[in-house]
This record gives C-alpha cells, structure tokens and sequence, in this order.
C-alpha cells in the first residue's frame, strides 16, 4: 500500500468514525427531547457514510482495496447544545484539515488521480464547516432559552435526509 492508499483508507475509516460520532451526538440530543436537532444529527451520519462510499468506490477504482479498522467509542455526553454542535464543527475542522493533508501529499507524489478525487471534499467541507459555524452562532443568541431551542428544533427538523 502507497503512502497516498494509507492516507486515503485513513479518511476512509475516519468517515465512518464520523458517522459514528453523529449518532452519538444523536442519541445525546434525542434523550433531551430535541427531535429536530436529533434529526440533523442523523442526516449528518447519513452524510459521513456516503462520504466513506466515495472514498470506498475512489479507492476500488485505483487498485487499493479499503481495509476496515477499529472504531473509538465516541463520548456521550457534550454540554449544552452550542456545546455539542461546536463539537461538531471542531470535528469537521480535523475532517477538512486531514482532506487536505492527503490532497498535499498526493499532488507532491505527483498522483493526478487523488487532487482530482479530493476536490468535491473540499467543496463539501466549506459548506459542512459553514453550516455548523452558522448553527452554533444561532445557538449563541439563543442561549438556553427553551423557546427559542423549540423554535429552531423545529427548523432543524426540515433538513432533508441524505439520498
């Protein structure tokens, strides 16, 4: 396995860790009785595991057969809610951050094939930190207050499922 195949099954494995996280960001939520941001945390796993198909599907089609390693358990508690959502965007911080590490290290082995791959990551990444950064400011300004939490649980609950 070449460096850039260890990298790639890494972010493979760490897609899957993503989602895994996101559930039990889920589980948290829901047992506080936010239906919605449980919701939004469910539709994130379902993200991160088709991230890990393109990755999956990328690596089949270079020759480099993914190899499945262990899964961390994930905390399962994280504070108020502006806490657990900025622990998600500090997640998805080290998800952009390592995406990068391997698109760096691919264009320096002179791989065309990953840089190529990687860009759609890139792209979704921007979008994925700024949808997070966006909900904990709102979070921010609502503080605890419970009205406002249902208000945008309510709002939370309309993102569309992944497919």
């Amino acid at each position: 396995m070449t460096k850039i195949h260890e990298m790639l099954n890494e972010q493979f494995n760490f897609e899957i860790e993503s989602a895994y996280l996101y559930k039990a960001m889920e589980t948290y939520v829901d047992q506080k009785g936010m239906k919605g941001f449980a919701h939004f945390f469910n539709v994130q796993a379902q993200e991160e595991m088709f991230h890990a198909q393109k990755f999956y599907d990328f690596m089949m089609s270079i020759d480099a057969s993914p190899k499945y390693t262990g899964i961390p358990e994930p905390q399962a508690e994280f504070g108020n809610f502006k806490d657990t959502f900025a622990a998600a965007l500090e997640h998805e911080k080290e998800v952009t951050r390592r995406i990068k590490e391997i698109y760096k290290a691919a264009v320096a082995e002179e791989d065309l094939d990953t840089p190529e791959f990687l860009h759609w990551f890139l792209d979704e990444q921007r979008e994925e930190e700024e949808t997070f950064r966006d909900i904990v400011e709102r979070l921010e300004r609502i503080g605890e207050n419970w009205g406002g939490l249902y208000i945008f649980d309510g709002q939370l609950a309309q993102r569309p499922a992944q497919g």
